[in-house]
């Protein structure tokens, strides 16, 4: 209870801050401040909003990652790259306002949509603009500034290793030579180091760290950036486990990478390749310490979720473009991984959702897997095709009724509240390993209004998080023909 309350008390002061500081910069009075969903880091995000205007408050008491953030932010507007801008900085330097891009990043269009054409699309424009972030945008910048080390050398390659070592491998209770693999890192390291070093290195450069906005692609979180190589940003994109990118997507992008980034400083193509599998190698070292660190040490299960899809990347690297460097202590233990089945059993649990359609005048479907029934929504206060003629015998799954209900204004709002209703108890069951969700739609006769929610829902379902649902429609027997 006195965490909660100092929760609150903090999340009190922080909004008097954000809005003083947004009356300040739109001139208008704040009317509402939200904290926005936590991320993996310990910054804490507001969307404040006024009567015309909107913006992001990111609260982080760790000033030097804030003074990273913003000098690089600003630097990045003016060589003219898509980032946020800073709109006024708090004078405790634990509290800005930056642009607000909205919510939807990369990978949530990825999830949403799958590997659409628009998806592969948005990929060829983030592929096209890191080079400029790495090669433009790293001109003239104050590297001293960089936040907590001004190069990705020797010293931040040990630490992802041991981060790895300490967090997953310790942790994971798989046995290991500490000397032979202390060896290995050597020997990797001095293979890394060999790598042309001058540019800008995002260090976290992920399908959820750019956001996409009506503008095109806008790029945040990069106050860990470095001086360092090409090839980490994009190992990093490439190789995001929960992307889950094919690996013939990848082969595409990595060449449309060397294209653009050849365009603006000379790259030698086959010391680049070499060189850029062994970034791959390490940035997945470096995830696989994260998932550990959230999943093993923290206790947050859904980081777990990611370790089977690293495990798979690293399969194809070892398979199919090894790094070509001999480590034979660690190599033998990412196999030991790789084979592993308690480490292949934190895979995404697998939930079954069933969505239904029914009539009131019958009765709400029963949840055969004996969990109570799940959600049911009352489809009765939409507009009713049934009672009009030119649709009494036709159903939700016919265009000319899907035409009119998509034509009401009550029928976005409706199916829209239910998407996110639904959309967070799914990822809620996800992270916690439930195996049923039921999910009913009623109308008068079960014919029109529930049919076309019912088949609305099980497609953005399939489509956000990679289902198999089809939509049973309990009354068709029953449908005026």
């Amino acid at each position: 209870m006195r965490g909660q309350q100092q929760s609150t008390i903090r999340m009190n002061d922080h909004k008097i801050i954000f809005d003083r500081l947004f009356r300040q910069w739109s001139g208008e009075e704040a009317t509402s401040t939200g904290m926005l969903p936590i991320s993996g880091s310990d910054r804490v995000y507001y969307r404040v909003r006024g009567a015309s205007r909107s913006a992001v408050g990111t609260w982080n008491a760790d000033k030097r990652e804030n003074h990273a953030f913003i000098a690089f932010a600003n630097h990045f507007s003016a060589k003219g790259l898509p980032v946020p801008g800073i709109l006024l900085n708090d004078e405790s330097d634990e509290a800005y306002l930056q642009t607000d891009l909205g919510d939807q990043s990369l990978f949530d269009v990825l999830t949403e949509e799958g590997l659409s054409e628009r998806v592969k699309e948005l990929y060829r424009q983030v592929v096209k603009w890191l080079p400029q972030f790495q090669i433009k945008g790293g001109e003239g910048l104050d590297y001293s500034l960089c936040y907590p080390r001004k190069a990705f050398d020797r010293q931040s390659m040990m630490w992802d290793l041991n981060y790895f070592k300490y967090y997953f491998v310790r942790l994971s209770g798989i046995g290991f030579d500490e000397q032979a693999l202390e060896d290995d890192y050597e020997q990797l390291t001095n293979f890394l180091l060999e790598a042309d070093a001058r540019f800008f290195l995002y260090r976290d450069f992920q399908s959820r760290n750019v956001m996409i906005t009506p503008e095109g692609p806008y790029f945040i979180d990069f106050q860990g950036g470095r001086q360092g190589p090409l090839q980490y940003d994009i190992a990093s994109l490439l190789f995001d486990a929960k992307a889950n990118l094919p690996n013939s997507f990848r082969d595409e992008l990595l060449e449309l990478y060397i294209s653009e980034a050849s365009r603006l400083t000379a790259i030698e193509r086959e010391s680049f390749l070499q060189h850029y599998y062994g970034f791959v190698l390490i940035r997945i070292l470096q995830a696989l310490g994260a998932y550990g660190f959230r999943g093993f040490y923290q206790q947050k299960e859904h980081f777990l979720q990611s370790i089977p899809y690293a495990l798979d990347n690293l399969d194809h690297l070892l398979n199919n473009h090894h790094p070509g460097v001999e480590m034979p202590a660690l190599e033998k233990l990412l196999r030991s991984f790789i084979s592993s089945e308690k480490l292949r059993s934190y895979a995404k649990p697998t939930l079954k959702v069933r969505v239904s359609s029914f009539s009131y005048r019958v009765s709400i479907p029963e949840d055969p897997s004996g969990n109570g029934g799940g959600f049911v929504f009352d489809c009765r206060a939409l507009p009713n095709p049934g009672r009009l003629d030119e649709y009494k015998k036709l159903s939700g799954l016919d265009e000319p009724v899907i035409s009119y209900l998509a034509a009401q204004p009550e029928t976005g709002i409706f199916i829209g509240s239910v998407f996110t209703l639904v959309d967070q108890a799914v990822e809620n069951y996800l992270s916690r390993g439930f195996q049923h969700l039921m999910i009913s739609f009623g109308c008068t006769g079960g014919q029109h209004r529930s049919v076309y929610c019912a088949e609305l829902l099980a497609s953005h379902l399939n489509k956000r998080f990679k289902m198999n649902i089809a939509a049973e429609h309990t009354q068709r027997a029953n449908w005026i023909r």
